[in-house]
């Protein structure tokens, strides 16, 4: 959907479900009844007195909602809670208010409508003061029915063009599934944008490598043959591996790559050869470039390049003390 979605509710259902030209206060701090601060002592002569305090309480919290409402918010969302008490000033000025909501929605909200997450009201004379520039602002904020419950939608964002993806499922641990399933899309998406290059899939990659070193390994007349040799060796590990997982006879698949690869390389033309890949639903080779099997270059050139630094650091031990086992209490070689 267009706008930004946030899984909360209105704060109570006097308030109205949809407020438009909205301007909406992004607070980090609860709405609650005002009271005297710990450890602070009132001393009173007449018990009628309490009663007193108690009212000024409730006007210091009315005016704190004043002052809000005063700057042209008609939306509140607040990291915390709010009180019965505030939520009847809410309802009476027909704002619509909601609590609890994720800090890190409420700074994504902030730099799409223009606002400011705001921590407290005071100012620098020790005053309390609400700043109309924090307000962002959002063309509708509607709060609408998905499955068993409610959510708030704003739309219209000041500043940027929010979108929204709201996930469905039949409990919460498909949804997490979901969610992760769609988060490594989207870093597939945002990296093949970042290096602006792709690559076929499926193991086509790997089995181009091993035949290409393989051929160098052959030309070197050192003990260096040996080493391109075994990492050329090394790189079909991948294409096996994706055909044991899925449960396909994997020397075939591999043996069948290797050739293709191998006549790929002895042209000159650019046969379209290079680019086959594992077609693991029906257990053969393919074409994966033509059956948009990609990968992103610059993913690919990662693991290899970590997967061999891995491999160079291991090798570079020479030397390894292992500790003999502690022996049991009881052990007569102790000699206890």
């Amino acid at each position: 959907m267009s706008g930004f979605a946030i899984n909360v509710q209105r704060a109570a259902q006097g308030m109205p479900s949809s407020i438009s030209n909205a301007k909406i206060a992004l607070l980090d701090f609860p709405l609650q009844r005002h009271k005297v601060q710990m450890g602070v002592t009132v001393q009173v002569d007449d018990v009628g007195e309490v009663e007193g305090i108690r009212q000024r309480e409730l006007d210091i919290t009315k005016e704190r909602i004043q002052k809000i409402l005063g700057s042209g918010a008609n939306v509140v969302l607040t990291t915390k809670g709010i009180d019965d008490t505030c939520l009847k000033y809410f309802v009476e000025a027909g704002a619509l208010a909601a609590r609890r909501v994720k800090k890190e929605d409420l700074t994504r909200l902030a730099r799409a409508t223009g606002g400011r997450v705001v921590v407290t009201m005071a100012d620098m004379e020790g005053n309390e003061t609400f700043d109309p520039e924090c307000l962002g602002t959002a063309e509708t904020v509607q709060e609408e029915r998905i499955g068993d419950g409610e959510m708030l939608y704003i739309r219209g964002t000041a500043l940027s063009k929010a979108t929204t993806i709201v996930l469905r499922g039949a409990n919460e641990f498909h949804l997490d599934e979901l969610d992760r399933a769609l988060h490594d899309v989207l870093m597939v998406v945002k990296r093949v944008l970042e290096s602006a290059a792709v690559v076929a899939g499926g193991g086509a990659v790997e089995a181009a490598l091993s035949i290409y070193l393989d051929k160098q390994a052959q030309s070197l007349a050192t003990r260096e043959n040996l080493a391109v040799a075994e990492f050329a060796q090394s790189l079909l590990v991948i294409p096996r591996t994706l055909s044991v997982n899925a449960a396909q006879d994997a020397i075939e698949l591999v043996a069948k790559l290797r050739a293709n690869h191998h006549a790929a390389q002895q042209e000159h033309g650019g046969s379209p050869l290079r680019f086959t890949g594992l077609d693991l639903f029906a257990g053969d080779v393919r074409n994966n470039l033509k059956s948009g099997i990609l990968e992103p270059a610059i993913s690919k050139i990662k693991c290899l390049r970590f997967a061999t630094e891995a491999a160079i650091t291991i090798l570079r031990i020479d030397d390894m003390i292992k500790l003999n086992p502690k022996a049991p209490a009881d052990d007569p070689r102790n000699g206890n």
